[in-house]
């Protein structure tokens, strides 16, 4: 049985899809469905059972979960609001859960794959993606209490007190089908296609953070890599890596995008090829948005590349095509 959390979210239900896709269906998802239109992120999904994320830690602390038998943890629940001022909830729900399902994961000896991410970066520019202390910068209390995980995990790692696979995964600017919940939280290809559809118009921000109008520079990820990312190292389906009898064992914090900064121009030249023409139409930079947003992100693949994993990454246009065409694109 693998546990997916956060397996009605953005990713996780993604993540389901794509398991599901290869034959994969024996799960435990784990969510906290107080926003109940996360469920249509799961039609047509099979899974073998569900456990609300409060039952679910009280499960692994007590160890009752009663699984017989446990694969692997993909870990994608967590809040992700980068605009939650609530410390204290961001560090239980981000921090303190993730230092729980670990503490599981070693006594089960099952590996466990986690989302990270790239807003442990703050206000890194080109050349400063790489997952080292001196880059990380986060702007808000979300960065900050993913970037407090990465470091336990690296103090125990120093430590030789993780006998298993544990590999964190620092998600870029992902898009793709299914994120209809996430409102204001949505990638901004999410928002364009709204604004190209609803409209006729997409709206770029101005000139902004030392960038030309429309031309912020991010690393747009297309949401099955990432799934495809998880199934490497949990060494799942047709993604895992090839090797010998004995499974691999990885490690390591790593960055998870597809190594290509784009514009954001880009991103609505793409889209216009889906939806049709369109105007394009500079707002201010929101008010709200000052020195809590990254106008440029690119991930250094290095790290992924030295712990094996070697999928392909998917191209703006053609993640932005097949997200459009999939029954699951919300527009």
């Amino acid at each position: 049985m693998l546990i997916v959390t956060g397996g009605a979210g953005f990713i996780g239900s993604n993540l389901v899809h794509e398991l599901n896709a290869h034959g994969i269906d024996d799960m435990l998802l784990v969510d906290h469905l107080a926003n109940a239109a996360k469920h249509k992120n799961l039609a047509g999904a099979q899974f073998t059972d569900y456990l609300d994320k409060r039952e679910f830690r009280r499960a692994i602390n007590e160890n009752a979960l009663g699984a017989s038998r446990i694969d692997a943890i993909l870990h994608q629940g967590a809040c992700t609001n980068t605009l939650e001022d609530d410390g204290a909830y961001m560090m239980d729900n981000n921090f303190q859960y993730t230092k729980e399902l670990l503490a599981f994961a070693i006594r089960q000896g099952v590996p466990l794959v986690y989302a990270s991410t790239a807003a442990v970066y703050g206000l890194s520019g080109p050349g400063r993606f790489t997952p080292t202390a001196e880059n990380e910068r986060p702007l808000n209390v979300y960065g900050f209490s993913k970037l407090a995980f990465d470091n336990h995990l690296r103090h125990l790692f120093a430590q030789n007190a993780v006998p298993m696979t544990v590999v964190g995964l620092r998600y870029f600017n992902v898009y793709g089908p299914r994120e209809q919940h996430k409102g204001r939280m949505a990638s901004v290809i999410h928002h364009f296609s709204r604004q190209i559809q609803q409209t006729g118009k997409v709206r770029l921000f101005a000139g902004t953070g030392g960038y030309a109008d429309g031309e912020q520079r991010r690393d747009f990820v297309y949401v099955r890599d990432l799934a495809r990312m998880n199934m490497f190292f949990a060494q799942l389906g047709p993604y895992a890596p090839k090797h010998g009898a004995a499974p691999a064992t990885f490690q390591g914090i790593v960055n998870a995008g597809s190594g290509t900064a784009r514009t954001f121009h880009d991103v609505a030249r793409a889209l216009m090829r889906v939806h049709g023409e369109a105007a394009i139409e500079y707002i201010p930079f929101p008010a709200d948005l000052e020195g809590r947003y990254q106008h440029f992100t690119e991930a250094d693949l290095r790290g992924l590349r030295e712990l094996g994993c070697d999928l392909e990454m998917t191209r703006l246009e053609d993640g932005i095509s097949e997200t459009f065409s999939s029954a699951a694109a919300d527009g």
